[in-house]
This record gives C-alpha cells, structure tokens and sequence, in this order.
C-alpha cells in the first residue's frame, strides 16, 4: 500500500489523510490527498541525489478545505473550467447549476470534487485509486455520476487515469489542478513553454469561450516552437491584457495519447512534458494568486507563481455545439489519460 500519514481535520471533524507514492527512493515522490483527490506536494529527482519540489502546494487541510484555495492540485469536476450563465440544455431540458464565478459555473460549482472527500478503492507502493460519487442533481447536474481517479508513477513520470459513468445523460469533463513551479519558487516568467496546438479558444470578459477556435499563428498564443513565458505575458494583445496573463484553452489535434505541452526551466535543466488523451489543454499562468493565499512553507502565492496546464474537454462546450460533445450517457463510460513526464538536462 501507499505511504499514509494524517494530514489534519475538516471543520466537521473528519480526518484527511495524504498517500504517498514513489516507484524507487530515487524516483518521482507523490502525495496525494483524499480531500478533492488532490496533488499536495511532487517531487523530482536532482542530479547528485535528492528531491526537488515542483508544485504549489498549502499547510493543511483547512487551508485545502477553504473557499480562498484556487484549487490547488485539485481533481476538478463534474465540469472543468467554465459552463456560461450556469446553464445548459440538454436532450431539450435546462438545467441550472450553482454559480460560483459572477453567474459562471467554474470547475463542478462551489461544491465540486475539489472539496468533496474520496474513498481509496485501491492502491500499493506506485499507485492509488480513489472514487466520488455525485448524486442526481448535485451542483444541479443531472445524473448519478460515478467518478474515479487512479494515479500511478514510475520513477520519472505520474499517469493520471479519470473514469465515469451515469444513470442519466449529463455532461462530464474532469482534469488535475496542479499549479507548476520546476524553480521551486518565484515566478514562472523564466519557464520556457511549448504547446502543440495550432489554435485556441478567445474568450469574452467573463473568460467564456466566443464559440470558435482562432490560429495561434502571428500572436502570443504561438507556442508550437517554445517560447518563454516572459515575453509573452507582457504582449499588449488584447486576450492577454484581458486575462492579465494567459488563461485560454489550446486546441489540441487527434484525439489518442500524444504531446500536449512541454514546460522547461533552463536554469535548472527541468523540464516536464504533458501528454494527455484529452481535447484541449487549459494554459493558466496563476494570474489571479494576489499573496492572500500562503504556500507550504507560509510564504504568499503572488501573481504567476505557478503554471496549470488542465487537460480537459473543452470548456463550456455543454452550450457551444460547434465544440467536441462533453456529453456522456448511461451504458458509456468516461475516459481521460494524461500523462506528466520529468526530465533533467
């Protein structure tokens, strides 16, 4: 089984409990909490011996448990990203979710799995699987859903597996949360990003897709030959300014496994590269962590201390039918890989 150790209580009384994961001593180390199936603290190998840090993460699980927490490491659903109006139609029926964004529906709604406990259904020394399940009408989804997340590493790599089924027709798009530092701390402005996606998505000023994919070509949303993150968050071009960074779906091509995205730190020689069976990959610089927030360590998270990279369905596709369907059935099942891949130069 996983390494287990308590990690706090909720307000209710009921104990966390992280779970760590590691293929070697020298390999990938993962903690993972059954608090919103959450990534707490991943560490890489550094040449010479020891680990390093690579992602956000807080104290404890108060801190995990609170509205302020911009889901730090989460497991996100039953809808990542942004459902617009918090509404859909469905098979000819509306259905009204619980806002949490203004009248958005951010990431399954203030009750999400991000703040829901899990129940550890299997796991050993390199992997853990854990399960959540969303009665009918929860956040105002339709449909008894049925969720898991099973997590798995080797010693220089973390797979993430999502499943789901239904009792009845809703929408399903889960993704990880995990905010990125390959620094270890500071800003990301040094991270150097690739991204192997031809288009994405422009948005409105409440972050909602306009309804079409726009190219990346002559813009800062060009990252298919790698670019460095600083430059491009000081573009005067309008998405950026109105996001204050980059906070956009690309658009990936196919839809097998395959390279979505490589994040690297030059001064350090770390790299991640990010494959995923998913349709889009959510590129977001942490432009909203204004230091009310405190890592780990009790230090604030200020702008851009970190970068997610959310392998998802496309977001708001429950309104926009241009977009690849969201849409799962009862006797279907859900299915997502991605795949979070280290090196060191």
């Amino acid at each position: 089984m996983p390494v287990t150790s308590p990690f706090g209580t909720l307000a209710d009384g009921s104990a966390v409990t992280a779970h760590t994961l590691s293929a070697s001593p020298d390999g990938v180390r993962l903690t993972v909490l059954d608090l919103g199936a959450t990534v707490a603290r991943l560490q890489v190998p550094v040449p010479g011996g020891g680990l390093a840090d690579v992602v956000l993460g807080l104290g404890s699980a108060a801190h995990y448990a609170s509205a302020d927490n911009p889901y730090l490491g989460a497991t996100v659903g039953r809808y990542a990203n942004r459902i617009a109006g918090a509404h859909f139609t469905l098979d000819g029926t509306g259905h009204e979710l619980v806002p949490n964004e203004g009248t958005t529906c951010l990431h399954g709604g203030p009750g999400g799995f991000h703040s829901r406990r899990w129940a550890v259904v299997a796991g050993d020394e390199t992997s853990l699987e854990l399960e959540v399940v969303s009665p009918d009408g929860d956040q105002g989804f339709p449909g008894r859903v049925t969720a898991r997340c099973r997590y798995t590493v080797t010693d220089d790599a973390v797979t993430i597996e999502h499943r789901a089924t239904t009792d009845a027709p809703t929408v399903v798009s889960l993704t990880n949360h995990t905010y990125f530092n390959l620094a270890g701390g500071g800003p990301v402005d040094d991270h150097r990003l690739t991204v192997a996606a031809d288009a994405y998505l422009p948005v409105d000023a409440a972050s909602i897709p306009l309804g079409w994919a726009e190219a990346v070509q002559d813009s800062p949303f060009d990252f298919r030959a790698g670019a460095e993150l600083r430059g491009r968050l000081a573009s005067p071009h309008p998405q950026v300014r109105q996001a204050d960074g980059i906070d956009h779906a690309f658009v990936l091509p196919g839809d097998a496994l395959r390279v979505a995205a490589l994040l690297e730190h030059p001064s350090t020689g770390r790299s991640l590269e990010v494959s995923t069976t998913q349709s889009s990959v959510q590129v977001y610089t942490g432009n909203k962590l204004d230091g009310t927030v405190e890592d780990r360590s009790g230090s604030p998270l200020g702008p851009r201390g970190g970068i997610a990279l959310e392998c998802q369905g496309h977001p708001d596709a429950p309104n926009q039918p241009a977009f690849p369907s969201t849409v799962l059935r009862p006797g279907q099942e859900y299915r997502a890989t991605t795949v979070w891949r280290f090196a060191t130069a």
